[in-house]
């Protein structure tokens, strides 16, 4: 029987102030993360930092899980009872995580049916030393085509070369330009020869595939944080919390 991931995704692009990287993904994960869960039923799929020479920096990407589109309505319905927008059950946090970050960037995305959740993930022991996020922009309505020419060759030509493809989903409430795939890497010695595959023709099939599509590829380099589910194998929990004083930047 072919398995379906039914989950909805948020992706976030966080912008941290100043030397805060650390104690922001703390206070994500310790102090976020069990509330979440139990509030929203919204599980951390990954926290993880940009490594700052691959893209954008100070900046954290985060991804939640939730139980499908009702499960989404659901999380918003909790988030949006206060006056200002905000639960108001978070409002020290909130308060907290104003002084860590400046704003971000925030899509919904839809996984492929292949694409594992993180309860699966964490059971199998997936794990990356580093991973590679890839936003992909294509030209409108092809992000679909572009899913399913990666479930057909991008996917084995990547993963013969040592990655794992942890999440690959299409951005919704747009016309299908963008989708986002996620590459747990064990090494970065497998990370160079994985960008040296681009180069030397090692890729070459996957990527005229992508030059066909007229596929946009922005690949950055990423660590998850301490508390990680990939990194740890399970949620964070309430006892994971530590006062952000001790979290060095």
């Amino acid at each position: 029987m072919t398995r379906t991931n039914e989950k909805i995704y948020i992706h976030e692009l966080i912008d941290v102030i100043g030397h805060n990287r650390a104690r922001y993904m703390h206070h994500m994960t310790a102090n976020w993360c069990p509330i979440g869960r139990a509030e929203r039923n919204q599980l951390c799929f990954g926290v993880w930092a940009t490594v700052g020479s691959t893209g954008a920096w100070p900046q954290v990407v985060n991804l939640w899980e939730l139980a499908g589109w009702n499960g989404l309505a659901d999380n918003f319905e909790h988030e949006l009872v206060g006056g200002g927008a905000q639960d108001p059950s978070l409002a020290e946090w909130w308060s907290v995580a104003a002084d860590l970050r400046r704003g971000g960037f925030d899509r919904i995305v839809v996984p492929e049916p292949w694409s594992p959740t993180v309860d699966e993930l964490t059971d199998a022991g997936a794990r990356g030393a580093v991973y590679a996020h890839e936003l992909v922009r294509l030209p409108v309505g092809r992000s679909r085509g572009f899913l399913d020419a990666l479930a057909v060759s991008g996917r084995a030509a990547v993963e013969s070369l040592g990655l794992q493809c942890v999440g690959a989903f299409r951005v919704a409430m747009s016309t299908d330009t963008e989708a986002i795939v996620i590459w747990a890497i064990p090494t970065l010695a497998v990370w160079a020869d994985f960008e040296r595959a681009w180069d030397d023709g090692t890729l070459a099939p996957w990527r005229s595939v992508l030059d066909a599509l007229e596929a946009r590829v922005h690949r950055t380099l990423m660590v998850d944080a301490p508390l990680a589910p990939m990194r740890t194998g399970r949620q964070p929990e309430v006892t994971d919390r530590r006062p952000l004083s001790e979290i060095g930047p």
